[in-house]
């Protein structure tokens, strides 16, 4: 009997030891200068998006068992770090995230709430690092958007539902710099979720250092060039609200770069010099640009690269001017012929992939001011349901948002060629 006791003992005390193990802090992202760093050493990085973490991490609506092996599956291929979206927003629409995080203006569905925690705390036991983004330019999360349909603006012009209505969409969207409400009710949203405590690790988010960063949104944009005053007073001072709520992380704004900027990289600058913005951002879509054909990949490619060349490397310069390290942190391109199963070719996404990499492993080699990448996206072991890949609620996430055929840009579980290039220079920079 005593032996049995001493055993059960000995258990508990494992458990104890196993649990404080898995709550332990990891080391904090800091920047010095134009270099990140995890503690005292320099942290360098291939990480990927993944906006929909949350909504996989829910208890009604996800699969966490899928979450768990996605998640090792990234980290064995060196993926450490993680964009994902702090929403959505409202929710009623199709071709919008369903169901929504904030579903009316100041009320929250407490599942997906406990998603995100579930999330961060799953993150945290393998070491990895989040970048959130706290609303979005574009309508598929809602986002600004969202917030003018709740302030009295009229019905969002959903462009997926009425097509070719872009340009009422940007018309209707540039009215939320302008729009007092609407800006104090993101305001509260950034305050409710930097003020939230993560119910598995018991730890606020302010003190936890799985988050990397808060970014205020995916692709915030001026729309004109008229509207750069409004937009720099708007950014400043959420920029200014997130420092003030959490001094222990970084802060992006989650900008393109220069299709945020009216195509004015004088703009992306001037609308970046806020000292509490630790980092820069750029994103680039060679498909949605038109440097990049499907159907002549042959001969858009290599013009592709060229363009993504000329791109990054004004943002490099910017980033220079700015004294402030830059990510690549969207990039994609479709596979063969546009092609939504896993199994067609990736060849012309990896020469992509390969392309950017490189870039980022130049830089780093010779300390300069790009850092990082992170592509879109991992989309696990998501599928495309339907034949045009139109999502529906219910149907497998992948990291192709509603609005868009799923498995245009996702990189699937199965999609070995491209891990094995993402794994090689994640080793390059973690030697």
């Amino acid at each position: 009997m005593k032996k049995t006791f001493l055993q059960l003992a000995l258990l508990a005390l494992l458990m104890v030891n196993f649990e404080a193990s898995a709550q332990k802090q990891q080391a904090r992202i800091t920047v010095k200068e134009t270099q990140f760093y995890k503690g005292d050493k320099p942290y360098s990085y291939i990480g990927t998006n993944y906006w929909y973490g949350s909504l996989l991490a829910s208890k009604k609506v996800g699969d966490r068992k899928r979450l768990l092996r996605e998640l090792d599956l990234m980290k064995k291929n060196g993926i450490d770090n993680l964009r994902i979206l702090v929403g959505g927003d409202g929710g009623k629409y199709d071709f919008t995230v369903r169901p929504a995080l904030q579903y009316e203006q100041g009320k929250y569905d407490a599942d997906l709430l406990d998603g995100l925690d579930f999330l961060i705390a799953e993150m945290g036991k393998r070491s990895m690092y989040a970048v959130l983004f706290l609303t979005n330019n574009w309508e598929w999360s809602g986002g600004m958007s969202q917030y003018l349909e709740w302030n009295g603006k009229g019905a969002i012009p959903v462009p997926a539902i009425a097509p070719n209505t872009w340009p009422q969409f940007m018309a209707y969207t540039q009215q939320f710099y302008s729009c007092e409400p609407c800006m104090e009710g993101l305001n509260n949203h950034v305050k409710y979720i930097i003020g939230r405590t993560n119910a598995y690790t018991k730890r606020k988010y302010t003190e936890d250092n799985t988050i990397m960063a808060w970014q205020v949104g995916n692709e915030p944009r001026l729309f004109t060039v008229e509207n750069e005053a409004k937009f720099t007073v708007w950014l400043n001072n959420i920029v200014n609200l997130i420092d003030s709520l959490d001094k222990n992380h970084l802060i992006s704004t989650g900008s393109e770069g220069l299709n945020s900027s009216n195509d004015d990289i004088g703009i992306f600058e001037r609308t970046h010099l806020n000292p509490n913005i630790d980092y820069l951002t750029m994103h680039i879509w060679p498909k949605n640009w038109n440097w990049f054909k499907a159907d002549n990949a042959e001969k858009t490619l290599p013009a592709t690269l060229e363009n993504a060349g000329i791109y990054i490397d004004k943002h490099i310069k910017a980033a220079q001017n700015l004294k402030r390290p830059i990510i690549i942190e969207e990039f994609g391109l479709p596979r063969e012929n546009e092609n939504l199963t896993s199994s067609s070719s990736a060849a012309n996404r990896d020469i992509f992939y390969n392309y950017i990499f490189n870039r980022v492993a130049e830089s780093v080699a010779k300390k300069d001011v790009l850092q990082a990448a992170n592509f879109w996206g991992f989309g696990g072991e998501g599928k495309a349901i339907t034949a045009d890949g139109k999502w529906n609620p219910g149907d497998p996430l992948t990291t192709d948002p509603p609005q868009e055929p799923q498995g245009l840009n996702s990189v699937f579980s199965t999609d070995k060629s491209t891990l094995e290039i993402v794994k090689k220079y994640n080793s390059k920079f973690k030697k």
